[in-house]
C-alpha cells in the first residue's frame, strides 16, 4: 500500500468518525476492513479507482476462502460501501462497485450466557477484605446489574454516577448517553468501594471510577485477565466467561423475569430493536429446557 492510498484512508477515517462519532473500535474496524482490502487490491494488480463489481465480489469470495463467518464478510462488505461512498463525494471515482452487491445472509449466534447461580459464584470470588477484591466485584457487579459494555465500564467516570438517584450516565457507541438504574447492591458495593479507596490512600489522578493501586485507570486487557481468575476460583469454565458475557446475562435474566424487550433495549442501549431480539430466543431456550427438566410431561 503506497502512501498516497494510505492518506485516502485516513482521511475517510476522519470524515466518518466527524460525520457519525463512531467509537474508536468502531473506526478501527473500519480500518483494519479497509488495509486488508487494498492489500488484496495489491496483490492482484488491481486500482481502487477503477474497480469493478466483479472485482468486489471476488474479493468477498476470497474473503470467505480465509474462513471468516458469514457475519464478518457482512461487515467488511459495509465498511467498502462506506469508502467507496466516500470517493463519489469526493469525485474521486464515479460509481460505486459495491453499489448493487447484497450483504451476505449469515445466522446469528446465540451468544453464551451465565445462570443466576453462575453469577454469583463469579461475584463470590473476589476478597472482600482486599482493594482489588472489592473494586473487582464492584466492577463486576456492575457490568451484571447495568449490562455495560467493558468499554463503557473502564470509560465510567466519578460524575457519571449519581448514588442518591440511583443511576450511572453511560457513553455508549456513537457517544450516544443513556441512563441506566443501578440496584441497592451495587449501591452499596460502590461506597465501600469509595472507602477502600480512602483506607489505601489511592489518589485519583483522573476522573475514572475504577483504579489500579496506583491511581490509575483500569484497562480492559487487565479487567478481562482479573474476570478469568475469578472464573478458575469460583470453578466455573474459563473459557465460557468474559465481560462480555455478563452483559449477556443481564439481559438474558431480565427477560426471563418478565422484563419487556424495548425495556431490555433502552438500557443495553441498542439502536434497533432487531438486535435485542436474539435474546429472546436466549430465554426461551432456557423456559424450554426448565420445562423439560421439570415438568412431568416435558
Amino acid at each position: 500500500m503506497n502512501s498516497e492510498e494510505r492518506l485516502v484512508i485516513d482521511a475517510f477515517i476522519d470524515t466518518i468518525w466527524i460525520e457519525k462519532g463512531l467509537s474508536t473500535n468502531t473506526l478501527n474496524s473500519y480500518k483494519s476492513d479497509l488495509e486488508k482490502y487494498f492489500n488484496w487490491i495489491e496483490l492482484n494488480s488491481l486500482k481502487y479507482k477503477e474497480l469493478s463489481r466483479s472485482d468486489v465480489l471476488e474479493y468477498l469470495a476470497y474473503l470467505f476462502g480465509q474462513k471468516l463467518e458469514g457475519k464478518s464478510v457482512a461487515r467488511n462488505l459495509s465498511s467498502l460501501k462506506a469508502f467507496h461512498n466516500y470517493l463519489i463525494l469526493k469525485d474521486i471515482t464515479k460509481s460505486n462497485p459495491c453499489e448493487k452487491i447484497e450483504t451476505p445472509k449469515f445466522v446469528k449466534s446465540i451468544p453464551s450466557s451465565l445462570s443466576e447461580n453462575e453469577v454469583e459464584k463469579l461475584l463470590d470470588a473476589p476478597d472482600e477484605n482486599t482493594f482489588i477484591g472489592i473494586r473487582d466485584k464492584t466492577m463486576i457487579e456492575t457490568l451484571y446489574s447495568c449490562g455495560l459494555r467493558i468499554s463503557e465500564l473502564v470509560d465510567l467516570e466519578i460524575i457519571h454516577v449519581n448514588l442518591r438517584q440511583g443511576v450511572i450516565r453511560v457513553l455508549g457507541k456513537g457517544q450516544k448517553e443513556r441512563l441506566v438504574p443501578m440496584g441497592q447492591k451495587l449501591i452499596n458495593l460502590i461506597g465501600i468501594y469509595f472507602k477502600k479507596l480512602e483506607e489505601n490512600k489511592i489518589k485519583n489522578s483522573s476522573n475514572f471510577l475504577f483504579l489500579s493501586q496506583r491511581g490509575k485507570k483500569i484497562t480492559r486487557q487487565a479487567f478481562w485477565h482479573r474476570i478469568k481468575i475469578y472464573a478458575t476460583k469460583a470453578g466455573l469454565e474459563n473459557n465460557k466467561i468474559s465481560p462480555h458475557i455478563l452483559r449477556h446475562a443481564f439481559a438474558t435474566h431480565l427477560l426471563n423475569n418478565g422484563a419487556d424487550l424495548r425495556v431490555v433495549q433502552l438500557l443495553l442501549g441498542h439502536s434497533d430493536l432487531n438486535t435485542t431480539q436474539i435474546y429472546t430466543e436466549v430465554a426461551k431456550r432456557r423456559l424450554q429446557n426448565l420445562h423439560g427438566a421439570h415438568h412431568p410431561r416435558g
